[in-house]
C-alpha cells in the first residue's frame, strides 16, 4: 500500500527518482531529469533538465568537454523552469555530491524565483558511502512524513546485504579493479569500494567516501587485479562495447592477471554502480555473482553484466 502523501515531487537526478519510488511515492512524481529512466513507469513524466554534453561523443571528447566547462565555470546541466512551472512541484529532490553528475544546487536555487509562490522545498541528497544511502532515505521519509514505511524499506535493503554476507566464502577476497572511465583511465571511488567489500572482494585502489581517481596504466598493471569490472559512468553495456578497443588495444591490457585468467566483465554502470540510490544493493548482488559464481546464482547475467 502506498503511504499517504500529498506532495508533488520533481527529481533532478536518477538516484533521487529511484529513492522516491523505493519509498512508495512514485505516484507523487510530477517531473524528472533527462537521465531518469528507472522504473520504466516514470518515463511519461515531463523532463525538467537538459545537458550541454553530447553523450554520443567518445570518452576522451566527453572528458575534454567536462573539463573545459568546469574550468570556465560553465554549467554542464540546465534546469528548465518552464517545465517546473507547469508541473507545480511542492518539493524538488536533487543532489550536491557531484557537479558532473547532475544540476548543481546553485542552478536549482537560481530558478526558484521564477516559480510560484511559495516556491518548492529543495531536498538535497549527497550519498558518498553506502551508509549515506540510509541517511538519504531517512531524510526523505522525514520530509514526506512516512518514517515507519521507510524503516521497513531500509530494513529490507539491509537484510539483502546481510544475506550476501552470510553466503560469501570466508577468506576469498579477489583483488578487483572497477573502471569508471575509459579514456583517460579512472578507477571507481565513492561508494564502490564498499560495495566490492560487501560482495567479497578487495579493491586495488580507492577508498569509500573518496571521489573516483585517475589511474595510469602502469599503476593498474602494478596493482595486478584478479578481476576487472568495466562500468563507465553513464554507460550501458552496449555503449561500453562501442569503445572496448580503448582498453584492449593497450599493450598493458593483455598482461593484467584478470585478462589472463578470463575474469573481465562489463557491467551496466548507468543503471547500477554509478547511482547512489536503492539499487546499490542490487549492485552488491551483481558483484557477488561476478566474484563468487560458485556461491551465487547468476541472476543478473545478460541484463546487468556480461563476461567480456
Amino acid at each position: 500500500m502506498e503511504p499517504e502523501c500529498l506532495a508533488r515531487i520533481a527529481t533532478l537526478v536518477p538516484a533521487a527518482t529511484e529513492a522516491v519510488c523505493c519509498l512508495g511515492l512514485q505516484s507523487r512524481l510530477v517531473a524528472r531529469s533527462h537521465e531518469c529512466n528507472h522504473p520504466l513507469e516514470i518515463e511519461h513524466l515531463p523532463v525538467c533538465t537538459e545537458t550541454v554534453l553530447d553523450a554520443g561523443e567518445s570518452s576522451a571528447r566527453i572528458d575534454e568537454e567536462v573539463k573545459q566547462a568546469l574550468n570556465s565555470g560553465l554549467p554542464l546541466y540546465r534546469v528548465l523552469p518552464e517545465v517546473l512551472l507547469s508541473a507545480r512541484p511542492t518539493h524538488i529532490v536533487t543532489q550536491d555530491q557531484c557537479q558532473v553528475c547532475a544540476v548543481d544546487l546553485e542552478r536549482v536555487q537560481d530558478c526558484l524565483p521564477l516559480l510560484e509562490d511559495p516556491p518548492p522545498q529543495i531536498v538535497t541528497l549527497g550519498a558518498q558511502r553506502l551508509s549515506d544511502l540510509w541517511s538519504d532515505l531517512q531524510q526523505l521519509a522525514r520530509v514526506f512524513q512516512i518514517e515507519s514505511h521507510a524503516g521497513l524499506q531500509i530494513k529490507g535493503l539491509q537484510d539483502r546485504l546481510a544475506a550476501i554476507a552470510d553466503r560469501r566464502p570466508a577468506g576469498v577476497t579477489p583483488r578487483v579493479a572497477c573502471i569508471e572511465w575509459l579514456d583517460p583511465l579512472m578507477i571507481s571511488g565513492n561508494w564502490v569500494p564498499e560495495l566490492v567489500e560487501h560482495a567479497g572482494g578487495t579493491v586495488i585502489s580507492g577508498q569509500s567516501g573518496v571521489p573516483s581517481q585517475w589511474m595510469t596504466w602502469d599503476a593498474l598493471l602494478d596493482a595486478a587485479p584478479e578481476v576487472v569490472i568495466v562500468a563507465p559512468c553513464g554507460f550501458n553495456i552496449q555503449r561500453t562495447r562501442g569503445e572496448w578497443e580503448l582498453l584492449t588495444s593497450r599493450p598493458e591490457w593483455s598482461r593484467l592477471p584478470a585478462v589472463v585468467e578470463g575474469r573481465v566483465y562489463l557491467m551496466d554502470g548507468d543503471h547500477y554502480l554509478n547511482r547512489p540510490g536503492p539499487r546499490l544493493v542490487d549492485s552488491v548482488e551483481i558483484l557477488a555473482e561476478i566474484l563468487h559464481p560458485e556461491q551465487f546464482m547468476a541472476a543478473h547475467r545478460g541484463l546487468a553484466w556480461i563476461p567480456a
